[in-house]
């Protein structure tokens, strides 16, 4: 008997234990999940799956939890989501901890550091449930049953690439980011600099951090227009620091002078490109993580089967205000509510 296999009796040993006490009591105890989502029929067996975002409110987050609420619909599982209000092992750790005292047949997680969040995850695994990461890794991710996300350093070439075309090649660009140690936007970091230094007239200030908070960087780019009042172009890691840009650039009246560039394409970025105070987005796939998660959770419950490939990519729509309407690009602009 494989492993897997193994693995997968045990799990629906304890699931059906489970059902039957929760019979006996009229209720099923989710210890502390959120929002619920599921059907009868199709191939899930009622499988009782876990999707932890990396915070609450940034809509990359929520169009991810879209994709993986119709996959769990459509196999018949349930799907309970939550995560932190910011964006910090802190405030993750013990949702996680406490999704795990729920016994769900399987995790999905963004972890919110490398480092950090390995001791939490790895306590889950301990405990036969099977861990799925999400859009950023931990430093052991050989411990998850598979990891699905961008290829972020391809995107932060992309946009390293789309901000030297907008700025004429030539010209001091600034990176604003979340804060160090996070495995996207670390990437994506690395990607934007190896692209820009292929322009010699390119002049890099360097990252700034703005611990996603747009606020914050709209401050960081009012003060470096200040510093630099020549500053041609801005690449924006993530949504809240490419929305903080814009509205720097907007409020310092240079939308003429400053070309930014912003990762993912929430609703308020999509609307900044149409006003003209953002130049390009970088969209992410992120619906399509999220579906890729739970079928891959869910054929693993079913099968023991693993992923052939544990680390699995999804694409990116480059968008800009002549192709915003284009049915093809559309369907990758990020949603507010499923």
């Amino acid at each position: 008997m494989s492993e897997g296999l193994f693995w997968r009796r045990r799990r629906i040993s304890r699931r059906e234990f489970l059902g039957v006490a929760a019979a006996s009591t009229g209720a099923v105890f989710l210890g502390g999940l959120t929002t619920s989502c599921g059907g009868a029929g199709g191939e899930g067996e009622g499988y009782r799956l876990a999707l932890i975002v990396g915070v609450t409110g940034d809509e990359f987050y929520t169009t991810m939890e879209c994709g993986a609420r119709a996959a769990a619909q459509k196999l018949g599982a349930r799907l309970n989501v939550q995560g932190p209000e910011e964006f910090s092992p802190a405030a993750q750790t013990p949702i996680l901890n406490a999704v795990v005292q729920s016994n769900p047949d399987a995790i999905l997680i963004a972890p919110t550091d490398r480092t950090a969040m390995v001791g939490p995850i790895q306590s889950a695994v301990n405990q036969d449930i099977p861990v799925v990461l999400v859009d950023t890794t931990i430093e052991k991710e050989e411990i998850a049953l598979a990891r699905i996300s961008s290829d972020n350093v391809d995107g932060g070439r992309m946009a390293g690439e789309a901000l030297a075309e907008q700025i004429g090649g030539e010209g001091k660009v600034l990176l604003i980011s979340v804060k160090p140690g996070i495995s996207t936007t670390d990437q994506r970091k690395q990607g934007f600099e190896e692209a820009i230094k292929q322009y010699p007239d390119i002049e890099y200030l360097g990252t700034e951090y703005c611990n996603d908070d747009p606020t914050q960087a709209a401050s960081i780019t009012t003060s470096t227009l200040q510093a630099h009042p020549d500053l041609a172009g801005i690449f924006g890691a993530n949504v809240f620091s490419g929305q903080g840009a814009g509205t720097g650039v907007r409020q310092a009246g240079k939308r003429d002078q400053v070309s930014v560039v912003a990762f993912d394409a929430s609703p308020t970025q999509v609307e900044d490109l149409r006003r003209g105070n953002l130049d390009v987005l970088i969209a992410q796939h992120p619906n399509d993580i999220g579906r890729r998660g739970v079928q891959i959770a869910v054929r693993y419950l079913e099968s023991g089967e693993e992923p052939e490939n544990k680390q699995i990519t999804t694409g990116f729509t480059t968008v800009t205000r002549d192709n915003l309407d284009d049915p093809e690009v559309e369907r990758y602009l990020y949603r507010a509510q499923c």
